[in-house]
C-alpha cells in the first residue's frame, strides 16, 4: 500500500513536490486531503520565491498585471506600501497560486484514499 501511496502522490498534478514533503506513515487516511495539505504547508511547500526584478515583472504582467490580486495579498500578510517590491508581490502571488492549483486537487486525493481504504 505504501508503494501505491508513493506512486500517486509522485503523479499529482501539481507544481509541489509532494512526495518529498509528505510523510506516508503519518498521512490520516480518514482526512487525507487535509493531513497532506498541512505537512505541505509546515515544510513551506507552498512558498514560492521569485527572484530579479524582470522576473518578477514577468511573472506580475502574466498573472496580476493591475497588481490588485498581489497588493491584496500583501495587505492580508500586513505588508505596508513602502516595504513592497516587484519581487515579494510577485513571490506572494505564486506562492497563493500554488496554494489554490493544490486546492483543486482535494477530490482527487481524497477519493484516491477512499478508494484505498475500500481495498483493504
Amino acid at each position: 500500500m505504501k508503494t501505491k501511496i508513493e506512486n500517486f502522490l509522485r503523479e499529482l498534478n501539481t507544481e509541489i513536490d509532494v512526495s518529498y514533503l509528505v510523510d506516508i506513515d503519518n498521512i490520516d487516511h480518514d482526512n487525507a486531503f487535509d493531513s497532506i495539505y498541512q505537512m505541505i504547508n509546515d515544510g513551506n511547500g507552498f512558498d514560492v520565491e521569485i527572484i530579479y526584478y524582470a522576473k518578477a515583472i514577468e511573472y506580475l504582467a502574466e498573472n496580476d498585471p493591475s497588481l490588485s490580486e498581489s497588493l491584496e495579498i500583501a495587505s492580508e500578510y500586513g505588508y505596508e506600501v513602502q516595504n513592497l517590491n516587484s519581487e515579494i508581490l510577485a513571490s506572494l502571488l505564486a506562492s497563493r497560486n500554488v496554494r489554490d492549483e493544490f486546492y483543486e486537487l482535494e477530490d482527487e486525493i481524497n477519493s484516491f484514499f477512499e478508494e484505498l481504504e475500500e481495498e483493504e
